[in-house]
């Protein structure tokens, strides 16, 4: 029997049949997984607490002829706190749901998997608003998966010293040099660029550890929104179900 032992975060989870669960898990050795959890829906297994979305740990799967199974797990962080507020959780179900939308099986997911982790931490986090935290997440996101904007540069001529405008449609900083013909052109706040900066440049470990004013915070939120809904081809239904909460 093939079996082998993965370290991740369950995204998400459903039940099939009468007593089982399909289960999603972010993995740092084997990308995306769907494993099947026999008899988790049941009162006394073992599985029924560490299946459920956001425990991260350790799960020993064997293979069979076409998926895996969960045969044992060991819970390091169940993120608990996050089901007595339900605007957290509602962020956290948003960003699983968003790991989930870009990871591939097979692929190398750790940055994605440590990103989605330190996440979820933040989120307990009451120093740091649950906006900040999503546009962070979001951004950070974008860039593991090649598609974040290019903000230390001009994106037509290169330039660094001049950058003047930040357009969605072409992905990035444009110097006034190359302005003329940039239609969606968004001016951004010194503090908003260099925010945009820290969080494409910093180890993921220290991407939670600051907070900015209302104001910066009020436009990285139009900048990541304009920029999600040119960018990112999928409607979340966790956020919408979040915004209408907010």
């Amino acid at each position: 029997m093939n079996e082998i032992t993965v370290t991740g975060m369950v995204l998400s989870t459903a039940p099939v049949g009468e007593y089982d669960r399909r289960v999603v898990i972010l993995t740092r050795e084997q990308g995306k997984v769907a494993a099947f959890a026999r008899g988790a829906r049941k009162p006394n297994s073992p599985l029924v607490g560490a299946v459920n979305p956001c425990s991260f740990g350790e799960f020993d799967l064997y293979a069979g002829r076409s998926s895996y199974t969960i045969r044992s797990a060991r819970i390091s962080n169940y993120f608990g706190e996050l089901r007595e507020d339900m605007i957290g959780a509602y962020y956290g179900f948003y960003f699983l749901e968003f790991a989930d939308f870009y990871a591939k099986e097979g692929n190398d997911e750790r940055e994605m998997l440590k990103l989605l982790y330190q996440t979820m931490r933040a989120l307990l986090n009451k120093k740091i608003p649950n906006r900040l935290i999503r546009y962070i997440f979001e951004l950070r996101a974008l860039c593991i998966n090649g598609e974040g904007p290019q903000v230390f540069a001009c994106v037509s001529c290169g330039d660094q010293k001049h950058p003047a405008l930040f357009s969605v449609k072409k992905g990035g900083l444009v110097c006034a040099g190359c302005r003329a013909d940039t239609a969606d052109g968004m001016e951004l706040d010194t503090s908003t660029l260099y925010c945009m900066q820290y969080v494409e440049s910093s180890t993921i470990e220290k991407l939670y550890t600051f907070v900015v004013s209302d104001s910066v915070l009020e436009e990285l939120g139009r900048a990541m929104e304009r920029y999600m809904d040119v960018y990112v081809d999928k409607k979340f239904k966790s956020l919408e179900i979040l915004e209408t909460l907010l």
